[in-house]
């Protein structure tokens, strides 16, 4: 009788214990406190038993405790035997119950959370990719004549102006620039436009079936999309009135020669 008293005293100590939220973390941490509520759940005396499952009870409305506790050998079949009893009280097969359930779905909120993290990653993505990125694609150039800063300011114009292209990051050691563009432009419009430099010839970098690479170079008369957007018009210039894209670029300036005057 003396060894019920000091179990029930000793379960009645964890179960206040456990009541208090700053102690949960520490409590299942412990190296015995766990292993030994477990084995107050096998105990013969219910109010041990209910005792036990109080401060089990305690411990898991602690979140960060559930999948220790639940991991934690033979919590889960004690919790189980405690149902099944025949001789346990309703009242006690509910509360091992309620326990049962909370610490069976622990795993399954870690994975709903991760899942709810992972999609929130996908939708920041998806708006900062923008709807023009849907169906993009990439097209790597190799640039002949890409050998300082000053040339490659110059294809950086070239590809700005070109409608379609989304963005391009340059790799100067090897001489080649990725360019990322809408799926409905072409690429020989790349070549077009860094071939329009006069002093750099861009060609197609692919891969081949055996895992290589490849160039291809670019057909002379592809045609260069017009921009998104036109910088304004400088004094003096007049409109191209052919629609021949390749040639829009190339229109000169006309300016009054000096000595010469037009008449009203």
């Amino acid at each position: 009788m003396s060894a019920e008293v000091d179990a029930l005293t000793v379960v009645n100590q964890l179960r206040d214990l456990a009541a208090d939220p700053l102690n949960r973390r520490a409590i299942v941490e412990d190296q015995g406190c766990l292993p030994g509520l477990i084995l107050f759940l096998d105990h013969p005396n219910p109010q041990i038993v209910y005792s036990a499952l109080l401060a089990v009870r305690y411990l898991a409305e602690c979140r960060a405790n559930r999948e220790k506790m639940k991991d934690e050998l033979g919590m889960m079949l004690s919790l189980q035997n405690v149902m099944q009893k025949s001789t346990s009280p309703g009242e006690t097969k509910l509360l091992a119950s309620e326990i049962y359930e909370i610490l069976q779905s622990a795993g399954k909120e870690e994975a709903e959370q991760a899942e709810a993290a992972a999609a929130s990653c996908r939708r920041k993505a998806q708006f900062f990719m923008g709807s023009s990125n849907k169906r993009a694609k990439t097209v790597v150039l190799h640039i002949d004549g890409l050998d300082d800063p000053t040339r490659r300011s110059l294809c950086e114009e070239a590809l700005l102006k070109i409608r379609g292209v989304i963005s391009f990051t340059f790799q100067m050691a090897v001489k080649r620039c990725v360019v990322r563009i809408r799926s409905d432009l072409k690429a020989e419009a790349l070549g077009s436009a860094i071939n329009s430099t006069k002093v750099m010839t861009a060609q197609q970098v692919v891969k081949t079936e055996d895992g290589g690479e490849r160039m291809v170079p670019f057909q002379e008369d592809s045609a260069v999309p017009s921009p998104d957007y036109a910088p304004a018009p400088r004094p003096h210039t007049r409109p191209a009135k052919h629609t021949e894209p390749t040639r829009e670029r190339q229109v000169p300036d006309f300016q009054v020669e000096p000595g010469r005057h037009f008449s009203r």
